[in-house]
Formats: C-alpha cells, sequence, structure tokens
C-alpha cells in the first residue's frame, strides 16, 4: 500500500492512501535515511510504502525517492538535519520588518538552503496594516532588493485580507511550504485562507517583540482551489547543513551571476584580487545585508560555533 505523509507529530505520521484512506502510521525498526543525518527520517510531503496491522495502524516500511525537500541544521545538534518537507513545488517564506522583526540573514539562509534543492521561494510581507511610514519605506527597500535579485515578493495582511488575492492564485495547484519565524502569522494566515482549519494564535511578546509557538507538528492542508499548504512549526533560526564552502556563493543568485567574471574559479569572494564580487560591492551592485549573510554562512563551516552532539 502507498500513501501520502499529511502530518507529523513527532511519532505518529498521518498517512493519506492512493485508495483515500487516512491512517496513522509509526516508523518499522531502525528507520534511517540513506546519506541524510536527520532527525525526523520521515518528513510530511514524502511518498511512503506501508504495512498494514491488525490494530488498525500501519508501519511505514519504504520511502520513494524525494524529487527535493529543504532542510536545516538541527537546533540542538550539529551534526544532525531537521527535514522541513519533501517534494514541494515552492517554499513561500512569511516575514514581518516589526512585531517581530525578521532579520535579513534569516531570509539569506533560508533562500541559499532553497537554492540548494532547486525550490522556488516566493516572499511573502506581512502585517503591512500595522506599519508605520518609516516601517512601511524598509519593507519597500527589502521588496525591492529581492525582486532585483530574482525573487518574487508579495505583500499583505493575514489579519485584514489585504493582498490575500494574489497570494491564492499563487498557491493554486502547488504543495506549498510556508515557513518563517515564530510570530509571524502563519497561522493566522492559514486561518486566513482556510477559515475551516482554526489554527491557535498566540500574541506577540512586547517585551522581547518575538512570537511564541504556536503550531508544534508539520501538517499538509487540501486547499479548496486544488493543491496543499504546508504549515511547520515557527524557527528562530537556520543553520545551514550539507552546504560546501566551495558551493555557497552559487546558492546567492547575484554572487553567482558576477562570479563568472571572478579571476580565479576557486574565488572564495573574501580577499581574492580580480573578484568581480567585491568589486560589485565596492560599488554597491552588491547589497551589503546579502554579503554580510554569504560571509555568516561561509563561518558556519567553523564547527566551534555549534555545540558538539552527544
Amino acid at each position: 500500500m502507498h500513501g501520502l505523509v499529511i502530518k507529523n507529530t513527532g511519532s505518529w505520521y498521518t498517512v493519506k492512501t492512493d485508495e483515500g484512506a487516512i491512517i496513522e502510521s509509526k516508523i518499522k525498526g531502525n528507520f534511517r535515511l540513506k546519506g541524510i543525518r536527520s532527525t525526523n527520517p520521515v518528513a510530511v510531503g514524502d511518498r511512503v510504502e506501508l504495512i498494514l496491522n491488525q490494530e488498525g495502524t500501519a508501519f511505514i516500511s519504504a520511502i520513494e525517492d524525494r524529487r527535493n525537500y529543504i532542510i536545516r541544521k538541527s537546533s540542538n545538534l550539529s551534526k544532525q538535519s531537521h527535514i522541513l518537507a519533501a517534494n514541494i513545488d515552492q517554499a513561500l517564506l512569511l516575514v514581518t520588518v516589526n512585531r517581530p522583526q525578521t532579520s535579513t540573514t534569516f531570509i539569506d539562509r533560508f533562500l541559499a538552503s532553497a537554492e540548494a534543492y532547486r525550490i522556488p521561494v516566493v516572499l511573502l510581507f506581512n502585517k503591512i496594516d500595522l506599519l508605520d511610514a518609516s516601517e512601511r519605506r524598509y519593507q519597500e527597500l527589502l521588496s525591492r532588493l529581492y525582486t532585483t535579485i530574482g525573487y518574487r515578493c508579495l505583500a499583505l495582511s493575514a489579519q485584514t485580507g489585504e493582498g490575500i488575492e494574489p497570494l491564492r492564485e499563487l498557491l493554486m495547484g502547488q504543495i506549498s511550504l510556508l515557513s518563517g519565524n515564530s510570530g509571524v502569522g502563519k497561522s493566522t494566515l492559514i486561518n486566513c485562507l482556510l477559515p475551516d482549519a482554526h489554527l491557535r494564535t498566540a500574541e506577540i511578546s512586547d517585551a522581547h517583540n518575538a512570537g511564541m509557538h504556536t503550531t508544534t507538528f508539520s501538517e499538509m492542508l487540501p486547499l479548496p482551489e486544488g493543491g496543499y499548504v504546508i504549515d511547520t512549526p515557527g524557527i528562530k533560526g537556520f543553520g545551514t547543513f550539507d552546504i560546501e564552502r566551495e558551493e555557497l556563493g552559487s546558492y546567492f543568485k547575484e554572487i553567482f551571476r558576477l562570479s563568472k567574471d571572478c579571476r580565479f574559479n576557486n574565488c572564495t569572494h573574501t580577499h581574492e584580487p580580480g573578484c568581480a564580487v567585491l568589486q560589485a560591492l565596492q560599488n554597491h551592485f552588491v547589497a551589503e545585508s546579502r554579503y554580510q549573510s554569504y560571509l555568516n554562512m561561509l563561518e558556519d563551516k567553523d564547527e566551534s560555533k555549534y555545540r558538539e552532539a552527544f
């Protein structure tokens, strides 16, 4: 029997079979993916094989080959990864310029990780109804930056519904991962798109201008227009995983385009003479925030930044 993993609560997986049945399932035996050191060997979006048992539940005995997945470093184990979702058509990164503020470092890490697995990303700027004039200006500058690089950006308010219709069109017939920091409004957005979902929402902490976790597991939610949106727990950081230093520049679109003009093929864009990226940075053709994110990610290879896994 084959099916699609539509929900992952950590120990149990909800699988929708090809016949339309919903079956609660567990992993059979010591199940591990070849070549991927992951805290969750089965992810939402996976196509799996099932073995039914007498209790009406099932064991997941195998995973079909993935066409893609998006992955991040596990928050507490430096040697392991956490797969957010598999077999997705696009990733939607929900960001806010305030209440809470999404850092450009977080945005750029997410974008680079998605590029590594060839997953298109759309940036959704939420809470536009709460912005003052200076915050709106900053959001417009960010939107212009990422649009120029090559990413589609949408501005919306999940609370009021402003800007939702273009998003509905974008979601139609697609499997879309929705991700972002805690508190940016993912649950509110899904409640806007799917009023029957009734996802729990939480207030922003005034003391730290930070969000609280309201989603504790990943789940695929079917859309009335066709397709799915995958709701994921809010994440505070995005540690990159399995990206080598010499590959990293390929996952920053503007750096990749410029690197073809560097004097050296193995240029790291940090100190080399004849580096087209450094020249473009000096001439303001590369944003300082993007370059700092690139340097920050280069430092990820310094394992002393993370606690050793035991």
